[in-house]
């Protein structure tokens, strides 16, 4: 991509921008508002939905067994509402902004729209927490009919789509509208091309739900007589799981972000980068299948297609990203004279800076537990050995908490100044919040997937039985698999718990940061925005510490891959 030499002229007025003190990156007023609002409604639900995970591990921890059946069911239902949807699609949405406006030096399209739009996400995310705490909506995340929650529980989902989608199509304008305007050369910049990703899935995940809600909507109200069970999970999880997949290629946007930003690291092949979100749109939304791998409904070639041939295009682009984005660190430490030994770059790498740390943290967990776990989950065969157990739930914390969630946390150090204004607060807590947040969310992931490899139910709130009349005793290995993961649960929720603090803080009594002068505006951006504008690639590949990062990835996979398939083979004298 070629260099933007200067900011080209626009044809709106100056005071509409301002310049960030910190970076130099022009600001349109519009979007630094509704990026303001979109980050603060995320973690106002972040803290919701992070105080109800923790009821629901303290209450699957046996020995603590917090809450009744009734109470953990809703609070289950709520936790997965608002830290699955409400919490990362209302910080993607703020994502979205800044790589559409700020990146691309554009006002933002239609803001009134945006802002109705933004309106139209509270409400709905409001209306379905009311419904669920109102202890008639206790239907969890998957809402699966025949068991139906009230009216408002499946309009505020409906709304909070509808908004989001507002918000998706408010960044496509801003991408003509820059295009229009001229106010970048070449290219789009990765971080916004990851962005356009994200919504175009998002496109597709939000016609799922509302293909689903709406018809389920009327039923509630009784318009409509019944739900097909099948059809709705069919339709649901085009929904449900591919939610999961915006998050994918937002945080790996996020990964290239931090990167440049903070090392001036250039991706080894910008165009091969491009290419792995491209396969991101045409596959990785297909991965939702396993959810559907034991319905008689569906046909056998459906599924051996989606976990087959499509589910190794989905994993290529991950695995493209898992090494461009090391390999980025890595050619810009040894730019920089970290160039003794294999490891001496990622030794002396930035780690007492959190978005960093926070960055590398997300990038090796969602690879190692996410990724991988992801793979055997979504194989036809292997699936049966995990199907409904909670490796499940350990298998998405370790891709959405371990890799998303963390991957925003780390972002958000960068972005409060520039967005706030405001320097960040309690320096020496946010250097360990990272650490605390992603080894806890690590060890969730972790005792979850052993839990289930050995038996241990999904949703089922009392592995003991102590209420039924047919018991099941499962291994003291399985019990304790449960108690560690409800220790790790309390040391990542001191992790989040430092993060809100650390950001409302911030934003609230943060020392002030001026704006920069206005002249820059003429002379262009500082390196520290230039690095996120102007990619290119690094014109290198003498990477041998990546290489062997890569390889204890690929030696990992492959054993773990190896394991299952031993485990399955254990129960094929049953058949």
């Amino acid at each position: 991509m070629e260099a933007v030499s200067q900011f080209p002229p626009l044809s709106i007025p100056e005071r509409v921008f301002r310049i960030c003190g910190v970076t130099g990156l022009r600001v349109e007023l519009n979007a630094e508002r509704l990026i303001r609002a979109n980050a603060v409604a995320a973690v106002l639900f972040l803290a919701l939905g992070g105080l109800f995970g923790l009821l629901v591990a303290l209450t699957r921890w046996p020995a603590v067994h917090l809450l009744s059946s009734e109470w953990f069911y809703l609070i289950l239902t709520a936790h997965g509402a608002d830290v699955l949807l409400f919490w990362i699609i209302f910080f993607e949405m703020a994502v979205l902004y800044f790589a559409s406006s700020t990146l691309l030096n554009c006002r933002l399209a239609a803001p009134r729209l945006a802002w109705l739009g933004f309106v139209l996400m509270v409400v709905g995310a409001v209306m379905t927490n009311v419904a669920v705490l109102q202890g008639d909506s206790t239907v969890m995340f998957t809402s699966y009919p025949p068991m139906q929650a009230q009216p408002h529980f499946y309009l505020g989902l409906i709304l909070f789509a509808v908004g989001a989608l507002v918000g998706c199509m408010i960044f496509f304008a801003t991408l003509v509208i820059a295009k229009e305007e001229k106010t970048y050369e070449g290219s789009i910049p990765l971080v916004t091309f990851g962005a356009l990703t994200a919504a175009i899935i998002a496109v597709f995940t939000i016609a799922s739900g509302a293909i689903i809600l709406v018809p389920t909507f009327m039923w509630s109200i009784g318009l409509i007589s019944t739900i097909d069970p099948l059809t709705y999970k069919l339709v649901w999880w085009g929904m449900g799981h591919s939610s999961q997949q915006i998050n994918v290629a937002a945080h790996v946007s996020v990964w290239y972000a931090i990167v440049a930003i903070v090392l001036n690291g250039k991706p080894l092949s910008e165009k091969v980068s491009r290419t792995a979100f491209f396969l991101y749109i045409l596959f990785l939304q297909l991965a939702s299948a396993h959810h559907l791998l034991v319905e008689p409904g569906v046909s056998s070639e459906w599924k051996i297609f989606n976990t087959s041939y499509a589910l190794y295009l989905a994993v290529l682009g991950s695995m493209v990203h898992g090494m461009t984005v090391p390999g980025a660190i890595e050619a810009a430490q040894r730019k920089r004279g970290f160039n003794r030994g294999v490891f001496e770059w990622l030794r002396k790498a930035p780690w007492g800076n959190p978005a960093f740390s926070g960055m590398f943290l997300s990038l090796v967990m969602f690879g190692f537990i996410g990724g991988i776990s992801g793979v055997v989950l979504g194989t036809e065969q292997l699936n049966i050995l995990m199907h409904n157990t909670i490796y499940v739930p350990g298998h998405f914390h370790g891709t959405v908490v371990a890799g998303t969630t963390l991957a925003f946390m780390a972002v958000t150090y960068l972005l409060v100044p520039v967005y706030f204004k405001r320097e960040i607060m309690f320096p020496a807590l946010a250097r360990w919040q990272p650490y605390l947040f992603g080894f806890g969310v690590a060890g969730i992931a972790l005792f979850m997937m052993g839990a289930g490899t050995l038996g241990v139910p999904r949703r089922h709130w009392d592995i003991t039985f102590s209420d039924a009349t047919l018991r099941y005793g499962f291994s003291s290995a399985a019990f304790l698999m449960m108690a560690l993961n409800g220790m790790a649960a309390v040391l990542a929720s001191i992790g989040g718990i430092a993060y809100v603090v650390i950001v409302v803080a911030s934003i609230t009594f943060g020392k002030r940061i001026p704006d920069g002068p206005a002249t820059r505006a003429a002379t262009g951006p500082t390196p520290m925005a230039a690095a996120v504008t102007q990619y290119g690639s690094a014109g290198t590949l003498h990477l041998p510490g990546t290489l062997v990062l890569v390889g204890i990835f690929f030696l990992s996979f492959v054993l773990y891959y190896y394991v299952n398939w031993k485990y399955l083979s254990q129960i094929w004298p049953l058949h």
